[in-house]
């Protein structure tokens, strides 16, 4: 008899190896204790190793290892003490056991009991359609207003977790990694914490698209001779001039991050070879407090003697820092062949808020945050923001989390009142905008304003420097117009905020209309009847449904067509059932009647057992077969299949994680699948009858669709073709690409 024998456990060695750990994190923290500070920090560590004592982690380690290295990255790379070191510890404790808050709060006090509140997941079961992950992030953020400390310790354990998703199913992959993107690296660039930020964004990438993050590292391991060699010759007079000045220096060149060169690659269309800014040069120079500004500026003289500087690309965060605290100057200048290189300039003390964010230097006196001023602002806002934002709303939470995300990776306009205050709104920022930034009252009456004395619309973009008068009259009522360009979070809240006042009545009286109407046609007013008819008229929301019918935007009569419809698709329905039953017919075949040849020509395989299910193919993304791709279940339309590239992934994943299901391609049948190419070149006679040649003669490829646009010079053309799967369309793009006068082939949506 054959049996794989359970790997055998080393206790003995496991405990060694967990107290080795605990060692290092008091080491690590050495610096930071206080009288008690060491005591408590062990009584956290011995409840966490008892609570977690039968655990193991995905990969077979002792689940305590997750604590411990989660407290260990908030004292090294965060530069946190001993309260998020036991909040760190703790972290778990409450979601994974039967400890409970309030055991929590008698053990260790109520400071440490709300941190850990914070970081504990709402549980519960969820009405279909809204999003669980929403509703913990925005419970995460209502106590970001209270300790900052939570968001700290979240980061630190989603960083640990990223570092360690190896060992994580695909789909909990693609989950975890797309809520990192979606919330945990805006989170932390809006705190100053670039190096984390930088890690979490090339992990993401790492797992999402793992053969584009290796392809980008083999190329910059390979470009690393050439880059050392052109950074240090570029960097040699620099350094020559800054030694005369007698100043202390430090002066190197540092590749981008694999992300941001991803990005660039995405945004700029141009192959790896042809990015010549895959890395920037620091020049960082220590000097006293007071003499800092001046001893930056002379750097920058100094670096523009030598290469001539691009005046467009100068971003002086000297001056006026960013909200998060970040000074530096940023200048990009030609070198002596011809490629840009951006060129940052800041002293030590900047260098280290840069790296670690003000989180390296916040203090705590009791309840007393000493943090950064722009940081203390941001933190002001989010608490106005939570404390406007409905927080019973169970749809309010999505739509929530999408308004603080605009708000974290948001530049800066500096803008002044007529009395010469200033204040800082986010790049983009309207009149309308100013407005709320003031005063909701004001927003709220706002008519129009004078910008630098000359009469503007709402809508009109503000610019730095400009002086802004607002112009109010009590005659004016905001409308659903004003959300189209409004940027900030607070005017958006708000503006939503008056809406729904107003709404409430129409909502109202529009429930009242369908209740009479569905009494009439004899059908049940059940949560289910509801959702159909949201999805039958195309409301996003049961009130929203509501509302347009109370608004009259929806004729009540028309609840009898959907009676009518919803009965025929029933009866539709029983009639297939009964005749599958009748002829013995397997459900495959059934599918095979409704779909055509689709069902038996299926080539998908979905779920944890990789199951043939139907499914639709999402419109937004197009897949086709060999695209890496997951399945989303859907509220009103079954099963939809989108790429993992897809616009709109990452918010799929990260609002509505449940529902993300396996999806991978077998590669059995031959179908078509629509697929777009943008093509780009220079314009000759006869171009276009050699592109097509190459489509139909060549490959027999059926086009659906060809529009070449040709203007001084330069086509380009749009194609709409189908292809069999990924290896198919690539024989095509790498055929195409040959043709002579085309310069460029990409896949679009």
């Amino acid at each position: 008899m054959n049996t794989t024998a359970e790997p055998v456990i080393d206790f003995e060695q496991e405990r060694r190896e967990i107290l080795k750990r605990y060692r290092r994190l008091l080491r690590a923290a050495k610096p930071l204790l206080k009288d008690n500070d060491a005591k408590l920090i062990k009584k956290a560590f011995n409840t966490s190793l008892d609570a977690h004592k039968n655990m193991r982690r995905r990969s077979g380690e002792p689940y305590i290892y997750h604590p411990l290295a989660v407290a260990q990255i908030a004292v090294e790379e965060i530069g946190l003490g001993t309260t998020a070191i036991v909040a760190a510890l703790l972290h778990d404790v409450v979601e994974d056991t039967d400890t409970t808050i309030a055991d929590i709060e008698r053990m260790f006090g109520p400071k440490i009991a709300k941190i850990i509140d914070g970081l504990t997941k709402i549980s519960g079961i969820f009405e279909y359609g809204t999003s669980q992950q929403a509703e913990n992030f925005r419970k995460m953020l209502l106590t970001l207003s209270d300790d900052v400390r939570v968001i700290l310790v979240k980061l630190a354990d989603r960083l640990h977790n990223m570092r360690t998703l190896d060992s994580m199913p695909r789909d909990k992959q693609l989950k975890i990694a797309s809520e990192t993107i979606y919330i945990y690296a805006p989170l932390a660039h809006r705190l100053g914490l670039y190096a984390i930020k930088t890690e979490l964004e090339d992990l993401y990438l790492k797992y999402v698209e793992p053969d584009t993050y290796k392809d980008i590292a083999r190329k910059l391991r390979e470009t690393k001779a050439a880059r050392d060699k052109f950074i240090a010759k570029f960097i040699e007079p620099i350094e020559r001039d800054l030694a005369e000045t007698g100043m202390s220096f430090v002066v190197k060149g540092r590749p981008k991050s694999i992300y941001s060169i991803w990005n660039k690659l995405n945004k700029q269309k141009k192959p790896f070879e042809e990015i010549y800014d895959l890395f920037a040069v620091r020049v960082v120079v220590d000097v006293p407090q007071e003499s800092e500004k001046a001893a930056c500026w002379q750097a920058y003289s100094i670096v523009t003697d030598h290469y001539k500087p691009n005046p467009d690309r100068l971003k002086d965060w000297i001056s006026t820092p960013r909200a998060n605290g970040y000074e530096s100057l940023h200048t990009t200048v030609m070198s002596k062949s011809g490629q840009w290189v951006e060129v940052q300039i800041r002293s030590a003390r900047m260098n280290e808020i840069a790296e670690k964010g003000y989180a390296a230097h916040w203090k705590y006196k009791g309840n007393d945050t000493q943090t950064g001023q722009g940081i203390e602002t941001w933190i002001s806002q989010v608490r106005e923001m939570l404390e406007t934002a409905g927080q019973g709303d169970k749809t309010g939470a999505i739509e929530f989390l999408d308004d603080f995300r605009s708000n974290l990776y948001s530049e800066e306009v500096f803008v002044f009142t007529p009395k010469g205050d200033l204040k800082v709104l986010q790049r983009g920022a309207t009149a309308l905008d100013f407005a709320f930034e003031i005063h909701t009252q004001i927003g709220a009456r706002c008519m129009a304003a004078k910008v630098n004395n000359t009469l503007v619309p709402l809508s009109h973009v503000l610019h730095n420097g400009d002086q802004v008068e607002i112009i109010a009259s009590n005659k004016q009522k905001p409308n659903e117009d004003w959300l189209r360009f409004v940027v900030t979070s607070k005017a958006k809240t708000k503006i939503k905020d008056l809406i729904k006042e107003e709404n409430k009545r129409y909502i109202t009286d529009g429930r009242d209309m369908v209740a009479k109407k569905l009494k009439t046609l004899r059908v049940d007013m059940s949560n289910e009847t509801l959702n159909q008819l949201r999805a039958y008229f195309g409301s996003k929301t049961v009130n929203d449904f509501f509302y347009r019918v109370g608004k009259g935007h929806v004729d009540v009569q028309e609840l009898k067509k959907f009676k009518a419809d919803k009965d025929a698709k029933e009866n539709r329905q029983n009639k297939i059932n009964t005749d599958a039953i009748q002829d013995g017919k397997t459900f495959e075949k059934e599918l095979k009647k409704i779909h055509g040849e689709r069902a038996d020509a299926d080539m998908l395989l979905i779920g944890e057992d990789m199951d043939k299910i139907d499914y639709t193919l999402a419109r937004c993304c197009n897949p086709i077969s060999g695209d890496d791709v997951f399945g989303f279940v859907t509220v009103n339309e079954g099963i939809k299949i989108h790429r993992v590239s897809c616009p709109n992934a990452v918010e799929l994943m990260s609002n509505h994680g449940n529902r993300i299901i396996k999806a991978k391609w077998t590669s059995q049948k031959e179908l078509a699948f629509l697929a777009g190419l943008r093509i780009t070149g220079t314009d000759r006679v006869g171009l276009v009858n050699d592109v097509t040649r190459v489509i139909s003669n060549e490959l027999h490829i059926n086009m659906r669709s060809i529009t070449i646009d040709s203007k001084d010079g330069v086509f380009e053309g749009i194609i709409k073709l189908y292809v069999h799967d990924t290896g198919h369309l690539e024989t095509l793009m790498g055929k195409l690409e040959r043709v002579n006068g085309v310069f460029e082939v990409v896949r679009f949506d």
